[in-house]
């Protein structure tokens, strides 16, 4: 299972920062290698997946990927495959250079995750709205089980996009987890704002999402998506409450860590040219350096 973290504070977030970064790294590299993709919203959420995957939120076992005792994971918004697919390989769940055969025929790494191809993905997504409510069924089934065990319910992790909060069936869903009571059920949105027809806002505006889930019975934390300290804050806040679901509301920026992507619509589902990613690996490099030197300055206490 995850283990403890025995490190300090500050030398284990500076390594779940160079997780990330490395995360997008590849990102960039499979989706320069497909000719295709979603960039945009898989470099917004690598903190967050960095933090949940390997910063201790999630009870699962790396030799075992579908183990009975795991949490589960659910990426609703399945347009970012690139960035589960990139914590996988960093399991060892994903091999090699097997990140290159993204979105190709035969290859385990469609462009949505299919549970049916690569066994570490718990379910297929890409309709969007509809990983939340799978979500609810999990964290029931968990209940339900522990019922009988008496032990403390298995949780169930759901990573949903901002643009796919104005599709109702979420909103069903969040009033039917709250009515089951689902304190097991954690759903964390990625807000950076963006969708591919435009600005989140001028799309169909959410209005305050904060209001709107503790309307419904959530329990509700705010973070800054890119800030590993505030998030693992953040999930160490939801673990503690009973009674309801939680929701973690992330702040992000579309194609974070690449200048020319950062905040640019057009980036939502085009693939980098040759030239595009390498300036982009340039500046994620440039990035690492920065991290790895920081953070060997604090492990030598300087």
């Amino acid at each position: 299972m995850t283990e403890n973290h025995e490190r300090r504070p500050d030398e284990f977030s500076l390594e779940l920062q160079l997780i990330a970064n490395e995360m997008r790294h590849d990102i960039i590299t499979m989706l320069e290698a497909a000719g295709s993709g979603h960039p945009g919203g898989s470099l917004s959420c690598a903190d967050i997946m960095s933090v949940l995957w390997f910063g201790g939120v999630m009870n699962y076992d790396q030799t075992t990927p579908k183990s009975d005792g795991r949490d589960v994971f659910i990426l609703s918004k399945g347009h970012v495959a690139p960035a589960l697919y990139t914590a996988y390989h960093k399991l060892s769940w994903v091999k090699g250079d097997e990140l290159l055969t993204l979105r190709k025929l035969g290859s385990r790494l469609q462009g949505h995750p299919d549970s049916t191809k690569l066994e570490p993905v718990e379910v297929c997504t890409g309709s969007l709205g509809q990983g939340l409510a799978i979500a609810n069924g999990v964290a029931l089934g968990f209940k339900l089980d522990a019922q009988k065990t008496q032990e403390a319910p298995r949780k169930a992790f759901c990573l949903l996009g901002d643009g796919e909060m104005q599709e109702g069936s979420n909103w069903e869903a969040i009033m039917f987890a709250a009515h089951k009571k689902l304190d097991n059920l954690v759903a964390i949105v990625d807000i950076n704002g963006l969708q591919i027809d435009g600005p989140v806002d001028e799309v169909c505006s959410l209005g305050d999402l904060r209001a709107k889930f503790e309307a419904f019975g959530w329990h509700v934390e705010n973070a800054d998506g890119h800030n590993v300290d505030e998030l693992l804050r953040a999930f160490d806040a939801v673990s503690a409450v009973e009674g309801r679901p939680s929701v973690i509301l992330c702040e992000s920026v579309k194609g974070k860590g690449v200048s020319f992507m950062e905040n640019q619509v057009g980036w939502h589902g085009n693939a980098p040219s040759a030239e595009q990613a390498a300036q982009a690996i340039a500046e994620l490099d440039a990035e690492r350096d920065r991290l790895t030197a920081e953070l060997e300055e604090v492990r030598h206490g300087n």
